[in-house]
């Protein structure tokens, strides 16, 4: 039964402004979760408790690692009603999920802080193996709420006003960006200057307390009564034959499809450096902030909010005026260049360790990379064939969410490696050297990115994988 088929007539007949921006509640629910968890926690686990960086992103790692998990949830969303509907129960369980596993991390975190104090080799790798368990079933939590959700806004919109309820419900995630670290800045003010961890745990764990509260209202509020129960009924079996949809696609197909077009894999490659030049220094940035420049827990929340509210200007910018005037691939060019600018701008306020400077930076930051994002967005619609629409957005999908992943445990490990090599060479002696490395790397990465963009031709790419869709059925059926 596909999602169209489950819900009743009328089902998809439009959300409206108002509907779209209460279902968009949730979407902002999740960014300011990923403050919480890419920024705050992971600055408290490297600056304030001395963890390894290479531990803390490859623990974090672990939510993009599962996303994979995300297909199969879709497949039983579509397939297997819970009280007669196939999406908010999925998203209710999901929240409840994530909003649990947030709050378990705060004590979690302190553990495994007072085990590394321990020096207790044995219990000291089982506690991380925990961090890293407790973060990989968050982003399965994270994945059987957003799947759903996903989809309910595909069902609960018309073909004319998705593009824009798309729109809207990113605007409102980017929202939740600012708002979380906001809600940081102001939450923890009285954590400035403190370290001892018998005061930032009670204290951490009371706001995460909160804030998990205040999601689980936001998302009774934003998805009650979004979905009528489902009714089922028997499809067609000359519709699903003849409807040449994408989920007729094996497996197999879909990865001879992906690997017979190079122009495919040369966009894979893109989607993988872009996403790794935006998200290298995540794992480091409010540590960055911490260690060169003497911010506070509540100050180093606040560089998020900066490069969200930047993002969103970007986001805004180029989809009203830039791409219209320049061409997605040109746009998509603009927005690598000015992300590498950036990341060298954000590399070199560390020398003079100015905080208005890095302010200014960040804003610079998020308005480049929402200009780059808006334009990989419109490029991946755009390199993407009706007939496998499933299998290409997969793929796309799969690239960043990887690539996210290899960005946390990299850049944490680059930290790490900087240090090391600043103990062992003549290098100077800082905090700085070993933040450079990090950003110099992702300056690098960022400049290759625009390269691979260069081979990127729309109209090879829809040749190549035209005649290769064609190619790969003929012989399936054959």
């Amino acid at each position: 039964m596909s999602p169209a088929d489950a819900l009743p007539r009328g089902a998809g007949a439009g959300l409206g402004l108002a509907g779209t921006l209460r279902l968009g509640l949730f979407q902002g629910c999740l960014g300011c979760l990923a403050v919480i968890f890419a920024g705050m926690l992971n600055r408290v686990m490297i600056s304030e408790l001395q963890f390894p960086a290479l531990w803390v992103g490859g623990a974090l790692a672990f939510e993009q690692f599962v996303a994979p998990a995300r297909v199969l949830v879709g497949q039983v969303s579509d397939g297997y009603p819970l009280a007669g509907r196939h999406r908010v129960p999925y998203i209710w369980l999901g929240s409840l999920g994530f909003c649990g596993l947030a709050v378990l991390s705060i004590p979690l975190i302190f553990q495994v802080a007072r085990l590394l104090q321990a020096g207790d080799p044995t219990r000291l790798a089982g506690g991380v193996l925990a961090l890293c368990g407790l973060f990989a079933a968050y982003g399965l939590a994270i994945s059987l709420a957003s799947t759903p959700y996903l989809a309910l806004v595909i069902d609960r919109t018309t073909e004319q006003e998705r593009p824009r309820a798309v729109g809207i419900i990113w605007c409102l995630l980017t929202v939740g960006i600012v708002v979380g670290a906001i809600s940081i800045a102001i939450g923890l003010r009285s954590l400035d200057g403190v370290r001892d961890p018998a005061l930032l745990e009670p204290a951490l764990f009371a706001f995460m307390l909160r804030v998990a509260a205040v999601v689980l209202l936001l998302t009774l509020v934003a998805t009650l009564g979004m979905e009528q129960p489902a009714h089922r009924r028997q499809l067609s079996r000359s519709r699903s034959q003849s409807s040449g949809r994408d989920d007729a696609i094996t497996l197999r197909q879909s990865w001879a499809l992906v690997t017979s077009s190079p122009q495919v894999l040369v966009f894979f490659l893109f989607l993988v450096l872009f996403t790794l030049a935006l998200f290298l220094q995540d794992p480091i940035l409010e540590s960055y902030g911490a260690d060169v420049f003497g911010m506070p827990i509540a100050a180093t929340a606040s560089l998020n909010a900066l490069w969200g509210i930047g993002t969103l200007a970007g986001l805004l910018l180029a989809g009203l005026w830039i791409v219209p005037r320049l061409g997605k691939l040109a746009t998509a060019r603009l927005g690598c260049q000015l992300i590498l600018a950036s990341l060298l701008l954000l590399l070199l306020s560390g020398l003079v360790a100015q905080v208005p400077l890095l302010r200014v930076v960040m804003v610079l930051f998020g308005l480049a990379a929402g200009i780059g994002t808006n334009s990989a967005l419109v490029l991946m619609l755009d390199l993407t064939l009706p007939e496998a629409a499933g299998t290409f957005v997969g793929v796309w999908g799969l690239a960043q969410a990887m690539s996210r992943a290899l960005g946390k445990v990299i850049g944490g490990g680059l930290l790490d490696l900087g240090r090391w090599l600043q103990a062992l060479l003549p290098i100077p002696a800082g905090a700085f050297p070993p933040y450079a490395l990090v950003l110099g790397v992702e300056a690098l990465v960022a400049l290759v990115a625009l390269t691979v963009l260069s081979r990127v031709n729309l109209r090879q790419f829809r040749e190549d994988t035209g005649r290769s869709l064609s190619k790969v059925l003929a012989l399936e059926i054959g």
